[in-house]
């Protein structure tokens, strides 16, 4: 089962965030990204937060029609989202995609960006922004890249450095490289042929590429 979790972030294209869900998804909104999932015409299956984002009016009618509501108090040490990440495992998602992560305050976006990077999830996350995607490589993992040909890719290290890093079917190649946190490195490659992968050695790699999202995922 994939999750999707929407975050109350600043949505630019509803649209975007529409062509990415498929029928099978199972819906959880944080708290105030509610709202995006409901601009969608969808119900989301539950709504995980302190809800202090939402107006009670609205939670009332959520529950009323058999939304499931995971209440949390205001004074929490985790975050709406990782909340949300939570229950979807809990639930037995076996891949979690956030829509809405980004925009709005700075604090809260690069939170849920390095929220990614937690070496305890059990299962893949991927942020999604418009037509680009951000997943998380760890030691001794490859990933096999969804960007088509002639779209960007970037690395940014999340560790101290990430080494053995090796690119197949990247247009600037690396083999075996070490990449230093704060390195901008690794952006601004492009995918010249497919199957396109990025393999590293040791270190946690943050992964962003431009997808093609002209079809609908329907899978």
């Amino acid at each position: 089962m994939r999750a999707v979790i929407f975050v109350n972030g600043i949505v630019q294209d509803s649209s975007a965030l529409a062509r990415r869900l498929r029928a099978s998804d199972h819906l959880i909104a944080a708290d105030g990204g509610t709202r995006h999932c409901l601009a969608l015409g969808r119900r989301p299956h539950a709504i995980v937060g302190d809800l202090d984002s939402l107006d009670p009016a609205l939670v009332a009618e959520m529950e009323r029609v058999g939304v499931l509501i995971e209440r949390h108090p205001a004074a929490k040490d985790k975050t709406d989202l990782e909340l949300a990440i939570e229950y979807a495992i809990r639930q037995g998602a076996t891949a979690i995609l956030l829509l809405g992560a980004l925009g709005g305050r700075l604090d809260q976006s690069l939170a849920n960006v390095l929220l990614l990077a937690r070496a305890e999830w059990p299962i893949p996350i991927t942020l999604a922004e418009g037509d680009e995607e951000a997943q998380i490589v760890r030691e001794g993992e490859e990933v096999t890249l969804s960007a088509p040909v002639g779209g960007a890719v970037s690395v940014l290290a999340l560790t101290a450095q990430v080494t053995g890093i090796t690119y197949r079917g990247l247009a600037y190649p690396l083999d075996d490289f070490t990449l230093p946190l704060g390195s901008t490195r690794g952006v601004s490659n492009v995918v010249a042929t497919q199957p396109a992968t990025i393999r590293v050695g040791e270190g946690v790699l943050l992964v962003v590429q431009q997808v093609d999202e002209a079809q609908p995922d329907t899978q």
